[in-house]
């Protein structure tokens, strides 16, 4: 099929095989956008058929933008390193008719950490929107939690496996990374906050979770998302805080 992936990494040497091998199914051409890897990353997508390209980290909505003008083909492909085709995505994409090039089609995410697939409070069905035809559609100039703008999106309710994290302790450290990315993102933004944003922030989040999403009916992974949302949101704007103050 007509179809470029693109992949954006940095030291993703542990999920890119797997992740490229699942777009090889489908794509005629696969792009790796990485970020300086000092891992084994670039040879393995190298070996992989992958045309690697570098770029220092734009933010997400740029980064995954970058290697859109490098591609041969409009139809655009984009998945995460830590993501990877299911079988009946695969199927669909193969049965998809592509055109016309003004819609963008969207999948279920599955979200792991670990071997659990996660599905309570919002985990799933994570619809993102994956594939597009550049000519009329893109990912938004967004630093953190960019998505794709299309004129109009259509549901496969076909599968991506994200495998977002490794375990607790890895989910705990990646909240921490994630929520300095989005404090500076805000910041850029102009974005203010008080004394009392964290507070209120997690808390909202927490209601968010448990009730609107259903968490508190759902067991020990409902209270698990809650409060792992509510810590993020929590740390985030006690980062801009922090910034505003430095």
């Amino acid at each position: 099929m007509q179809i470029t992936g693109i992949v954006i990494t940095l030291n993703e040497a542990d999920n890119i095989r797997d992740c490229l091998a699942s777009l090889d199914h489908v794509c005629s051409e696969l792009i790796v956008v990485d970020s300086g890897s000092v891992d084994d990353t670039v040879t393995l997508a190298e070996r992989l058929g992958a045309r690697v390209i570098h770029q220092d980290y734009l933010g997400d909505g740029p980064q995954k933008a970058f290697g859109v003008p490098y591609a041969n083909n409009d139809w655009i492909l984009a998945l995460d390193a830590d993501e990877r085709l299911d079988d009946d995505a695969i199927r669909a994409i193969h049965t998809l008719d592509l055109s016309d090039t003004a819609t963008a089609f969207s999948f279920r995410r599955k979200n792991y950490v670990g071997q659990h697939w996660i599905k309570a409070a919002g985990f799933y069905p994570d619809t993102v929107t994956r594939l597009y035809n550049r000519t009329t559609s893109g990912y938004l100039d967004k630093k953190a939690h960019s998505s794709v703008k299309a004129p109009r999106h259509v549901e496969t309710r076909a599968h991506i496996t994200h495998l977002t994290y490794k375990d607790l302790a890895d989910w705990v450290y990646r909240i921490n990374a994630l929520s300095t990315r989005d404090a500076w993102a805000m910041k850029a933004r102009g974005k203010k906050s008080s004394a009392f944003s964290p507070v209120l922030h997690s808390v909202s989040a927490m209601i968010r979770k448990l009730i609107f999403k259903g968490g508190m009916f759902q067991g020990a992974d409902g209270v698990l998302v809650a409060v792992t949302t509510a810590f993020h949101a929590y740390m985030k704007y006690a980062k801009l805080n922090e910034l505003h103050k430095k």
